[in-house]
C-alpha cells in the first residue's frame, strides 16, 4: 500500500506552514483600518522595521513580491499619502520609500489593533518554545532560498 500524504511529516509540515501564514494574514487583514490592505501593511510593517529610505527592488525581494504587484501596492499607498517616494541622491534611476507621518499613524494603528492577538499569542506559547522553532525554520527557509530546480 503506497503511503498517503498524512504519512509524510514533510508534507506535514508544509501543511502547517500553509495553514499558519492563512490564518496571519487573515487575523491581521481583518484589523486593518479601512481601504489598507495585507500586502500594503507588509510594505509599511518593513519600513517601520527595517527604516526608511530602502528601494522598489529591496522591498520586492524582502517581501518575496514580484514587480508589478510591488508597483501596484506602492501605487495605492501613494494615493493615500502613505508613503513617499524620492529619487536616489546616488543613482537618480533608483527611487527611496519612505513612510509619511500619515503613513507612520496608520502603521501604529494597524499595530494597536494587531496587539491584543499578540498579547494572546504570547501567552499561549514560551520564548523557548518560539526560540526552539527558529533553528529548522531558518534552516528549511535557506535551503529553499538555495534550491532553484
Amino acid at each position: 500500500m503506497a503511503a498517503e500524504p498524512e504519512d509524510h511529516p514533510d508534507v506535514q509540515v508544509f501543511d502547517e506552514i500553509r495553514y499558519i501564514e492563512h490564518l496571519v494574514r487573515t487575523t491581521i487583514a481583518r484589523k486593518l483600518p479601512v481601504g489598507l490592505n495585507y500586502p500594503q501593511f507588509e510594505v509599511m510593517n518593513l519600513l517601520s522595521r527595517r527604516g526608511d529610505g530602502i528601494t522598489p527592488l529591496a522591498i520586492a525581494r524582502a517581501l518575496q513580491m514580484t514587480k508589478s504587484g510591488l508597483t501596484n501596492t506602492l501605487q495605492r499607498l501613494l494615493a493615500r499619502k502613505l508613503i513617499a517616494v524620492e529619487n536616489c541622491e546616488a543613482d537618480a534611476r533608483r527611487k527611496r520609500i519612505w513612510l509619511t507621518l500619515e503613513g507612520r499613524q496608520a502603521y501604529a494603528q494597524s499595530m494597536a489593533a494587531i496587539r491584543p492577538k499578540m498579547e494572546s499569542l504570547r501567552d499561549g506559547f514560551t520564548p523557548k518554545e518560539f526560540r526552539e522553532a527558529l533553528p529548522f525554520l531558518r534552516a528549511l527557509r535557506t535551503w529553499l532560498g538555495e534550491k532553484d530546480d
